[in-house]
């Protein structure tokens, strides 16, 4: 009864501090403008499952794409055993699916295939990162805590992984001496390899090693749920929504300012009538996270930090400072800070500060719209939607643009085209024709 009651002390501290973690990231996100990504749900949901749950764009790199999904199937099965373990923990069982029969041996055996595979995963991805030191991994946005976070959720699973089977290994001895409370079920193709090392023990030594290692195992679990919403990994939740609000407009196709079209049109007819409840707006483009749409924000949370969007950019591997990476990380950063701000004080308190605080002009500038980001990254997060309206902002707000597009400008202003040609000069090509 005293496991019992520490269980569910336990399990309550641990959700209460998820779902209010949670909570905050929802809020977070819902600080961006709105948008309306309601329409056709068949189609999303065909994006969903192909790219989310089918995981269609890893595949491009075959390699970490199978140990990827090694880790991705682990991740959803186990967590059947893991729900056992909440049943046992909260009702003081042992097994308690064991009812299933030859069923719960099949899925055990199974489980334990997995645990393995997702063992040797994570250790051939601590190596691709710190000793075949991949290149897409380096960067000046991954140094510090991206990195670390990286190696640390690594171990985690690594030691989660043996935890669950070395308790299954000093369950079977237990089950072939017969301990009280120990049920004869499951079958352990990979932790019986484990079972020498253990032989020799007591049974009471036995028994309290399964304690230990079970324990350890749902406590690990636990705070790995707790560790999610400060991390990267974040992405094994928001990934499914993510991709569900895909934007499913053709990639080259660029949002109009409904602002902007709204004013030209008022100005080129004088007998428009202005919409009802209109009003003129009061700025342009992005100036700080509040300003982007609450999907934009959802793409900072949902990035895995892979570095595909990156070693995919054709201005990165030509040595020009833009890293598309880093640009949803500096939005996810920022988006941490004003939701602090906002903690401290009760709403938000200018500080500053804004997004373009952290992203450079000549970051912003050197992007060429190609969308090769877009394309490359596994959850459809959309980087150059962010630098596109920041951009904008330069622009509109700040008439700070290179020389290159100023001059671009005031020939569309006086010639009604982006060369430096009169108007009345436009054909004269045609007299040699």
């Amino acid at each position: 009864m005293l496991q019992q009651i520490l269980f569910l002390l336990v399990s309550g501290v641990s959700v209460f501090f998820f779902a209010k973690n949670l909570g905050k990231i929802r809020r977070n996100i819902l600080l961006g403008k709105d948008i309306d990504r309601s329409d056709n749900p068949s189609e999303r949901l065909k994006t969903m499952l192909k790219v989310a749950f089918g995981q269609t764009k890893m595949t491009v790199r075959p390699v970490p794409a199978f140990f990827h999904f090694i880790i991705y199937i682990g991740f959803i099965l186990i967590n059947i055993e893991v729900l056992e373990i909440l049943v046992d923990g909260i009702f003081g069982t042992h097994r308690a699916f064991s009812f299933l029969g030859s069923v719960y041996n099949l899925a055990i055996g199974f489980f334990e295939i997995l645990a393995f595979g997702v063992f040797v995963a994570c250790v051939v991805f601590l190596s691709r990162r710190f000793i075949v030191k991949i290149k897409r991994f380096s960067g000046v946005e991954m140094k510090g805590f991206p990195t670390s976070d990286a190696a640390t959720i690594l171990i985690i699973e690594i030691v989660l992984m043996a935890a669950l089977l070395k308790m299954n290994a000093c369950d079977q001895i237990l089950q072939m001496r017969g301990a009280e409370h120990f049920v004869n079920a499951g079958s352990f193709p990979i932790s019986q390899f484990l079972v020498p090392f253990f032989q020799s023990w007591s049974t009471d030594s036995l028994i309290i090693m399964e304690r230990i290692f079970w324990w350890f195992h749902i406590l690990g679990i636990f705070a790995f749920m707790n560790y999610l919403p400060f991390s990267k990994h974040f992405h094994v939740i928001l990934a499914f929504p993510n991709t569900y609000y895909s934007n499913l407009k053709a990639k080259g196709e660029l949002n109009n300012m409904a602002s902007v079209t709204q004013e030209v049109k008022l100005m080129l007819d004088p007998s428009a009538q202005v919409p009802d409840g209109y009003e003129p707006p009061t700025s342009f483009g992005v100036k700080d996270v509040q300003d982007l749409t609450w999907k934009n924000l959802m793409d900072a949370y949902s990035c895995t930090e892979c570095g595909r969007c990156t070693s995919s950019c054709p201005q990165n591997q030509t040595g020009k400072l833009l890293s598309p990476r880093k640009i949803m990380m500096d939005t996810r950063d920022r988006l941490e800070e004003v939701g602090k701000n906002i903690d401290k004080n009760g709403s938000f308190v200018d500080d500053g500060k804004n997004l373009h605080t952290l992203i450079s002009e000549e970051e912003l500038w050197a992007c060429n719209t190609c969308n090769a980001c877009v394309e490359a990254c596994p959850v459809n997060i959309n980087p150059m939607e962010i630098i596109v309206e920041m951009r904008r902002f330069k622009v509109m707000e700040q008439s700070s643009a290179p020389a290159s597009l100023n001059s671009m400008f005031n020939n569309l202003e006086n010639n009604q085209a982006p060369w430096q040609f009169s108007p009345m000069d436009r054909a004269n090509w045609t007299q040699e024709v």
